[in-house]
């Protein structure tokens, strides 16, 4: 047919893929091992069920069909294999019998749901991916075929998008960005002018109210921070560049790659920039503790970006991390590089990344280290990832302002617990989010940050929440061996405001960065501070005598409290300081914290209140004072190395004996870090508004006495 037109596509580069099939490429390897796939599908019969609950047999079914129309098609274009051209057609058919007459299938929540699945954002992929599979078979369909499957799928499955699922179509939100990228592609594909319109400008054709104008206006910050966290960024942002590729190969005068002063290239870097060294993803907000940069939208980032916006090598490095590139035509480029590149490591440095439409509502904070194990430390002090105002499927923030998660030797040590959901396991409350994710993993104290009077930041309250963020108090990185970054909160409790510092320090008296947390926080009213942490691993030991319950109770009812089991306190006297130490994987971890006004520590354990068993069963520690103005002084040290096998074990005990605040007012805080080795490091952190990168804060080592007394 002479007027079909690449979508992804071209014959021309269809024929450069084919060459690959037997390359000793990385393009190629992926090409193959998508044939595979391929084949294992061709093997089993055509299969079309009906309607199913999420996550059954059903869901999986339409979901494995749909990936199966997809990967024919393309790969049929590529290798001219008729094999995979019948099964496409096969599918499409057998979808194009049924879709008309299909009511609409069970919601067991408040999704709306289509016609094959519980909730349109499945059927959207469904679309997205059949629509552009279709699209390569057209120039070998007859024109009655072509009416046939466009008239009974995708013109209906438009018409419902539009008209049905309205108010779905056109919300700004993840959800918003797959339907209007399955609009558009569709619109492309079926010559449909007025279906591409609406799905880039809205319904109201204002970019303002929907479309995915809106979506790359509203949703991304002018750094490229997505506003519902890396877990929702990854997953928006395949349909994202499916779309974005589409536009600009059909509407070109779009610029699409320049849009808002290239704002797909800033959110593509800004999503592997929030990563750890070892690729997975910070759980912000709701997500999955597994997710990581092999997924299909960072897969597809790395070969568009390359090809898109010049040869950065970090895309090299990260295309290496993922074992793989994306098979297409922007991978070509990225393939060749990768065949004649050494191997390295990703490290985009220590970054800071700005939050909102705007850039001005708070942001997260980077601090990585030089080293070959990359430490990392991230501190989120961003706005709400729940904003009611745009869309009530926008509720995924959680109660976490000036969170900590910390990295050091390939794990992620210092924790954020994700998500509360069973994803898929459709007997585990549906597969969907259990009411322990509200309960617990979106309350404050299941973050690594400071609880105030035992109540969630912003009471628990979303509609509160969205009215507030943090703000930056400063990011210095110049020396890669000091870096620190401190934010502040300001009535997330009311009448209280905090602060939170973080230094990483590169001392050469130990093998990983030291870090430094100061939490700091004002009243006008006395109040009980609990600064929670959570850590996976095997305790070690403490310098405190730690005083067990005869039988386990939760530590409160409401706010998280009541999932937490106390297992054990111990009381601290005023001036002293605590130690904790455990051991993770094949590392020591030390936990040493200060307590100006004495209190208590209180090892817990997640799972209390839980007759489903739906949390899993992990550590936490609560570090508890009382007062008005209170500080928390802690540092973390990562040291020695146990093996079990070989029964070896070296340096169980950190260099860090203990800690003391000196003094902390408005104008500054100082510490004392005592070594074992009888030295001291001063640390100063300025707490005066917006202070230059010099004066942010300062570490000398100071000689002592053995009676701790400053030497003169």
């Amino acid at each position: 047919m002479n007027d079909w037109q690449p979508l992804l596509l071209s014959v021309s580069e269809a024929q450069k893929l084919r060459a690959q099939i037997n390359a000793d490429s990385p393009l190629g390897v992926a090409l193959r091992m998508q044939i595979a796939t391929l084949e294992k599908m061709l093997a089993q019969p055509v299969n079309i069920p009906g309607h199913g609950e999420a996550g059954g047999p059903e869901h999986t079914q339409h979901k494995q069909n749909y990936l199966g129309i997809n990967l024919a098609g393309r790969l049929f274009l590529i290798t001219r294999e008729p094999r995979y051209f019948d099964y496409a057609l096969a599918l499409l058919n057998g979808y194009a019998a049924i879709y008309p007459s299909l009511g609409s299938a069970t919601s067991k929540d408040n999704n709306s749901p289509g016609r094959l699945f519980h909730q349109t954002l499945n059927e959207n992929m469904f679309w997205l991916y059949a629509v552009e599979g279709y699209h390569c078979l057209i120039p070998s369909l007859e024109a009655v075929q072509r009416e046939y499957i466009e008239a009974n799928l995708f013109q209906v499955m438009a018409n419902d998008a539009l008209n049905r699922h309205a108010k779905d179509f056109d919300i700004v939100h993840n959800h918003g960005i797959w339907s209007v990228a399955a609009a558009a592609i569709s619109g492309y594909v079926l010559g449909d002018s007025a279906l591409v319109e609406k799905a880039l400008y809205g319904l109201k054709g204002d970019s303002e109210s929907g479309g995915f104008f809106a979506q790359l206006n509203q949703l991304f910050s002018p750094d490229g921070y997505y506003i519902e966290g890396p877990y929702y960024h990854r997953f928006a942002l395949r349909p994202l560049l499916l779309l974005s590729e589409a536009i600009g190969r059909r509407q070109p005068d779009l610029a699409i790659y320049a849009f808002r002063d290239q704002i797909i290239r800033k959110t593509c870097e800004a999503l592997m920039q929030t990563a750890f060294p070892d690729g997975n993803w910070p759980a912000l907000n709701d997500s999955s503790k597994s997710i990581n940069i092999r997924d299909d939208g960072a897969v597809i980032a790395a070969s568009v970006c390359y090809s898109r916006y010049g040869s950065n090598p970090q895309w090299i490095a990260v295309a290496q991390q993922q074992h793989t590139v994306w098979v297409s035509a922007a991978a070509l480029e990225l393939s060749r590089a990768l065949q004649h590149s050494p191997a390295q490591s990703v490290n985009w440095g220590s970054v800071q990344l700005r939050d909102g439409p705007e850039g001005t509502q708070g942001g997260i904070g980077i601090l990585r280290s030089n080293a070959v194990n990359q430490d990392m430390a991230l501190m989120w002090f961003g706005q709400h990832g729940s904003i009611p105002r745009l869309h009530s499927a926008l509720n995924h923030g959680h109660f976490d302002g000036l969170h900590l998660s910390l990295f050091s030797r390939g794990r992620e040590f210092l924790r954020d617990y994700g998500f509360g959901r069973w994803v898929n396991v459709e007997p585990k409350f549906g597969g969907r989010y259990i009411p322990e994710n509200n309960t617990y993993c979106k309350q404050t104290v299941a973050h690594n940050t400071v609880v105030v009077d035992g109540q969630s930041q912003n009471l628990g309250d979303s509609l509160e929440a969205e009215k507030r963020w943090g703000e930056p108090h400063f990011f210095v990185t110049d020396n890669p061996a000091e870096q620190g970054m401190s934010a502040r909160l300001k009535n997330y409790y009311p009448g209280t405001d905090q602060q939170r510092t973080v230094l990483m320090l590169s001392l050469p008296e130990l093998t990983s960065p030291l870090i430094v947390d100061v939490f700091r926080l004002t009243s006008t009213q006395p109040h009980r501070y609990d600064y929670s942490l959570h850590h996976l691993g095997q305790f070690v030991r403490t310098d405190t005598v730690l005083q067990v319950p005869a039988g386990l109770k939760p530590l409160g009812k409401v706010h998280g409290y009541q999932h937490l089991w106390d297992c054990g306190r111990a009381q601290i006297a005023s001036g002293d300081s605590a130690l904790f130490s455990w051991l993770d994987g094949d590392s020591y971890r030390t936990l040493v914290t200060a307590f100006p006004e004495g209190g208590e520590l209180i090892v817990a354990r997640t799972g209390a209140t839980d007759p489903h068993f739906n949390l899993r069963s992990e550590p936490a520690l609560l570090l508890r004072t009382h007062g008005m103005n209170a500080i928390f002084a802690s540092v973390f040290e990562t040291h020695g190395f146990f093996d079990e096998a070989t029964e070896t074990s070296v340096d169980a005990r950190g260099k860090v004996e203990r800690v003391s605040v000196v003094s902390h007012d408005d104008e500054q805080t100082e510490l004392n870090i005592f070594f074992a080795n009888e030295r001291t490091l001063n640390v100063r952190i300025s707490n005066r508004a917006a202070p230059a990168a010099e004066d942010a804060f300062s570490v000398a080592w100071q000689s002592v006495s053995p009676l701790n007394i400053p030497e003169s």
